[in-house]
């Protein structure tokens, strides 16, 4: 009983859900006319948009615009249907990455709804931030919770670049 709740509590494990769509995936892609990289590279990223908007639990980060391009003259330079199949799906199957989430992230997302209690209820006291009480809990701890989530992502993506 315990194997399958943890299998249910995690979903449906993402290569075994790469492998049940890749067939519908490539007839959808193939569905809309291909004639050059604009329309190859249009038709990945709806794909992914439809891939990631569908599916439950992990996200999939996109292939590089160079990885995309290589892909392309390949699958331009094939002679028949199931090589073109072959390399989209490779495509997907060896470039797609899962998105992760990063640890500060997550420490942030923690601990921003009780610091941003305590920080309204000492805002409160205070005579000049008197006006914070107007603003209900609940528009005001997912607010700072947002803003520090993104405050966080930004400072870290500006340090690590």
């Amino acid at each position: 009983m315990g194997g399958s709740m943890g299998f249910l509590g995690k979903g449906v494990p993402p290569t075994q859900m790469m492998n049940m769509v890749m067939g519908p995936l490539y007839k959808q892609f193939t569905k809309k006319a291909i004639n050059n990289f604009d329309d190859f590279h249009v038709g990945v990223l709806d794909i992914f948009n439809n891939f990631n908007s569908a599916l439950p639990g992990r996200h999939f980060d996109l292939p590089t615009p160079d990885e995309i391009k290589a892909c392309f003259t390949r699958w331009k330079e094939a002679k028949d249907e199931e090589e073109k199949k072959k390399l989209f799906t490779e495509l997907i199957a060896k470039k797609v990455k899962p998105s992760k989430l990063d640890d500060v992230t997550m420490m942030t997302g923690i601990a921003s709804p009780p610091a941003a209690m305590a920080a309204k209820r000492a805002g409160e006291n205070v005579p000049q931030l008197k006006l914070i009480k107007l603003i209900p809990d609940v528009i005001f701890v997912p607010t700072v919770t947002i803003l520090a989530i993104v405050s966080a992502k930004l400072s870290r993506r500006m340090y690590l670049k």
